[in-house]
């Protein structure tokens, strides 16, 4: 389970429950009060109804008016819907380092695996330069090289595995499975070149699929009811009480009859001091900000993709010359310089020279093959949108998955 999805979405489940409180109605409200007790008299030792007190029950009814409930609502499924387009963003932006970790592992065992080969054939040629030194062919300093680079090949093969290890924890903590990090390994190979074409969807159109951007057009729409809300403020709510009376029915008390009556009541504000200048204010200004927001992340996206685009075109190309030209010609160097070395044809300088120009090639062909993954990777989080299902009104109760490549 990434935790970042998770978050995101109990943040959905947030915004769900507000458009419910948007549209719930003001309640009523109940009260009692007590008064005309006279401390002199006492209140009488008769039953609750003949108490010497005045009893007055109410009940009070706020009305709204202005439509504020429907500005309510509007703004908070606006809201929600933002939410909705937050978790797409998270599940898109978390898949990208999700790849980014994946291919960095990938690349490490790569690395791991390429330097303990290294060092286990130069275990092989320490031997076959011992043969050659007991027959008189080989000086014991051209061995001696021979093993400091063994030595060398030693060490980058521990630095390997190091690396290793830490690729396997950042891949474990960005699909919560911390306890198993020394147990992950990656048995799929690296993705395949795309073709040129690929490349060729507009990035008008990849900005305004984005989830970012949707996000920030429905902030734009939210601040615009808000705005409409606060100006109903303007709007006088009307509040409505309706009340009952009882005072018993006691000649020397009181000269009431029957001791009940009801009355009604109205209130509304008086808007003497202001008329809520500043709430409108302040819905202006966040509308205006609003939509700076989404001028930003529209021109972020679009950097993005733009950068996208040229980061792909460029590991492609490098990658295509490590697999079609270098690679090849530095194991078939490789390969030769030992053969002759084994047969006596070159020195040790030459074969180390092809060994070290071999090990610099499969560590950059390495490189070379994560950042094209990586850069393929950026490029689909723009064209193969995320989404997520909407749940509408319900506030769900989300079953969070681990995120795969």
């Amino acid at each position: 389970m990434n935790r970042d999805i998770a978050l995101a979405r109990r943040v959905l489940q947030q915004a769900q429950a507000d458009v419910i409180t948007a549209g719930q109605k003001p309640n009523p409200q109940f009260s009692w009060t007590t008064q005309n007790i006279n401390p002199n008299r006492g209140v009488n030792s008769g039953p609750l109804r003949g108490k010497t007190v005045d009893s007055i029950f109410r009940v009070d009814q706020l009305i709204e008016r202005g439509e504020k409930a429907e500005l309510r609502v509007a703004t908070a499924q606006q809201l929600e819907t933002a939410a909705v387009e937050d978790v797409s963003d998270i599940v898109r932006t978390q898949l990208l380092t999700l790849r980014g970790a994946y291919f960095d592992l990938l690349a490490a065992q790569e690395k791991f695996a390429n330097a303990t080969d290294a060092a286990f054939l130069y275990g092989k040629t320490i031997e076959a330069a011992n043969l050659r030194r007991r027959a008189g062919d080989l000086a014991g300093a051209d061995v001696a090289r021979i093993q400091v680079d063994a030595l060398r090949a030693q060490n980058d093969a521990r630095a390997a595995e190091a690396d290793l290890v830490r690729s396997r924890i950042s891949l474990a903590f960005l699909i919560g499975a911390d306890a198993e990090a020394a147990r992950i390994r990656i048995k799929s190979t690296w993705p395949a070149l795309d073709a040129a074409q690929v490349l060729q969807a507009q990035a008008a159109d990849m900005v305004s699929r984005r989830p970012d951007v949707r996000a920030a057009q429905a902030r734009v729409a939210a601040s615009d009811k808000a705005r409409e809300l606060a100006q109903s403020l303007r709007k006088r709510d009307v509040a409505v009480g309706l009340q009952y009376e009882h005072w018993p029915n006691q000649a020397d008390f009181n000269n009431q009859g029957t001791g009940n009556s009801f009355g009604v009541a109205v209130s509304v504000p008086l808007f003497l001091r202001h008329n809520h200048e500043g709430e409108i204010a302040r819905a202006q200004a966040d509308w205006y900000a609003a939509r700076d927001f989404l001028e930003k992340i529209r021109a972020q996206a679009l950097v993005e993709v733009s950068k996208a685009r040229g980061d792909l075109e460029s590991a492609r190309d490098r990658l295509v010359r490590f697999e079609t030209e270098l690679l090849p010609q530095a194991e078939k160097s490789a390969a030769a310089a030992e053969f002759a070395f084994r047969n006596g044809a070159i020195g040790v300088m030459d074969l180390l020279d092809a060994r070290r120009t071999l090990k610099i090639i499969l560590i950059d062909a390495s490189t070379a093959r994560a950042d094209h993954a990586k850069a393929r990777a950026a490029w689909q989080s723009n064209t193969e949108i995320a989404s997520i299902p909407y749940e509408g009104r319900r506030v769900p109760d989300y079953q969070t998955k681990d995120v795969k490549p």
